[in-house]
């Protein structure tokens, strides 16, 4: 059985973060990035797999150099082999380039049987990846899972809903994306991180992906952050004494604000 995670490196959303000046893109420079948490989770649920059934899992990653790192953890925890799309014109890839482009290095894993993906990223939350993915490649989607059962030539997911639970069934091959309720993910061993620099990762690029695009090259939509500014201090708040009077001064604040 052939596994592939998706995974992502982000910024840690416990770290300060600045936005650069020029396009006000994320300063990576300054940034503390991590292996996406959700990505992780995927990842264990990947490895899971592989002691379960007997799988191989290969982990994918879009980004650039630094996005190594995330590789390696991920194969520091127990995949067999990575491979990172590394190009300076993805910059600022938008949901759908983004899709493009991974669904393109899945193709190049032979006979894959399940993909693995978070369900939205830290840094994004477009929730729309891993769907755009799975069509592209013509494979049925089973979303927002919160267990995985793979068995006799297919996989089912459990997922929770606000009316309750949804049981999904899909043949393999599929897409599966999960959320932070599916695992606890664990931790790389000294052995895994030493075996990690072994493990063999293959960087592509577009061209590498997309060799019969014409001469204007692959289409790479983005993104664009037009205006940014700084968020307001916080101000003091309004105390409402209690003569009698609170109730009705209440209601009239929130009718103000146009919250009622």
């Amino acid at each position: 059985m052939n596994i592939v995670v998706l995974v992502k490196q982000v910024p840690d959303t416990a770290a300060e973060r600045t936005l650069s000046e020029a396009d006000h893109s994320l300063d990576r420079e300054s940034a503390d990035l991590v292996l996406d948490e959700i990505n992780e989770r995927a990842a264990e649920e990947a490895l899971t797999l592989k002691e379960a059934v007997g799988a191989e899992v290969t982990v994918v990653s879009m980004g650039p150099d630094s996005a190594l790192d995330a590789i390696r953890k991920v194969l520091a925890m127990g995949a067999d082999r990575g491979i990172h799309v590394c190009d300076d014109r993805l910059r600022g890839a938008d949901v759908v380039t983004t899709a493009q482009v991974l669904a393109a290095a899945v193709r190049t894993v032979a006979d894959v049987d399940l993909v693995l993906a978070g369900d939205a990223t830290t840094d994004g939350q477009a929730s729309v990846v891993p769907a755009v993915v799975a069509d592209l490649l013509g494979l049925p989607s089973l979303t927002h899972a919160r267990e995985v059962t793979v068995e006799a030539g297919g996989v089912r997911a459990e997922r929770a809903t606000e009316h309750g639970e949804a049981t999904l069934g899909a043949p393999l091959p599929a897409l599966v994306s999960v959320t932070e309720k599916i695992n606890e993910p664990r931790y790389p061993s000294f052995k895994g991180i030493m075996a990690a620099k072994k493990k063999p990762v293959a960087t592509v690029d577009l061209d590498d992906l997309f060799p019969d695009a014409d001469d204007t090259g692959f289409l790479v939509t983005r993104t664009r952050v037009v205006k940014a500014v700084p968020r307001p201090a916080r101000t003091a708040g309004i105390r409402v004494t209690d003569d009698g009077s609170a109730g009705r001064r209440l209601v009239d604040h929130l009718i103000a604000q146009k919250l009622v």
